[in-house]
């Protein structure tokens, strides 16, 4: 053999190491990130819907305490509504006008308040229920009392609010 037939041998045998190195490593690390999501899935229950959570309960139970979380629900929409009302006040009064951050901060503190006085009926509630049910399906619906709204379901923190707002320079 020529040594340029060596010499491309050699460089075609290189890059095809090359590649198959790159492949394997896409593989492995593909492969990871499929695992990851699929445990994820599957460690994440509480990102199911609330039905979702209600199906996997004793089906001679289902119908009441869907009907208790819907009630429960529903008893706390006038919270929770007053919450997303008091915030909607809070950035339409931070975008027009002049500033007034006391007004805001009293909004969005009064929205705080609102939410929490929701929160709070529905995890009473849910405690309620538990206490009514066998302990298998008290395991399946415990999961309800994790819920901390979407920020917490979708894994994003949420940004402490500063104790006073700034001062506007005069």
């Amino acid at each position: 053999m020529s040594p340029r037939a060596l010499k491309i041998a050699l460089a075609a045998s290189v890059a095809l190491n090359l590649f198959a190195v790159a492949a394997g490593a896409t593989l492995l690390i593909g492969r990871d990130r499929v695992e990851q999501r699929v445990e994820d899935q599957r460690g994440a229950p509480r990102d199911a819907s609330m039905m979702t959570l209600v199906s996997h309960v004793d089906p001679e139970v289902r119908q009441r305490v869907r009907t208790s979380i819907r009630a429960s629900a529903l008893a706390a929409k006038p919270d929770f509504d007053e919450a997303r009302q008091k915030r909607r006040e809070a950035v339409s009064l931070a975008e027009t006008g002049p500033l007034d951050p006391v007004r805001i901060r009293t909004l969005l503190d009064e929205s705080t308040a609102a939410e929490m006085r929701g929160r709070t009926r529905m995890e009473t509630d849910a405690v309620a229920l538990l206490g009514t049910l066998e302990a298998d399906d008290r395991k399946a619906l415990a999961v309800i009392l994790t819920r901390r709204g979407r920020t917490a379901a979708a894994g994003e923190p949420r940004a402490p609010r500063p104790e006073a707002p700034p001062q506007p320079r005069p």
